[in-house]
């Protein structure tokens, strides 16, 4: 792995209220903020200003946030993920693996438009797990 895990925060079409919400508590920053319309990526018009993906930081804090579609409401209290950044396709492949082994998986792992191989995975205990592998450019 290449660091701890990452706190992954998914709203229902409030993320961006909650970024604003976030930076007047901590004074941070919101990082490499794209929308669903932004994103190369096909997706139903209603969700064009709906958060795809950002970042928030302040000094040692770091965490992800995105909305998620219209029909995939969030229920409050399971809205939290642990990303796992991967070092290999190798790495990613294992533990895919094992955490599909008795967990549900939420997406295959696949390679994406954004330059990575990824996969979501809810574990036995209810714990999601988002696996990414930044491939090599």
């Amino acid at each position: 792995m290449k660091h701890q895990a990452t706190p992954y925060f998914t709203f229902n079409g409030n993320a961006k209220e909650a970024l604003g919400y976030y930076k007047q508590v901590f004074h941070g920053e919101i990082i490499n903020l794209q929308t669903f319309g932004e994103a190369d990526f096909e997706t139903p018009k209603e969700i064009d200003e709906r958060v795809m993906h950002a970042q928030f930081r302040k000094d040692a804090l770091f965490f992800m946030v995105s909305d998620s579609f219209t029909d995939q409401s969030v229920q409050t209290g399971s809205n939290i993920a642990l990303v796992i950044e991967c070092e290999s396709a190798d790495e990613i492949q294992t533990y895919y693996d094992r955490l599909k082994d008795g967990g549900n998986v939420m997406m295959e792992l696949q390679d994406t438009f954004w330059g990575a191989t990824y996969a979501k995975v809810k574990d036995p205990y209810g714990i999601t797990w988002d696996l990414n592998y930044t491939k090599e450019q």
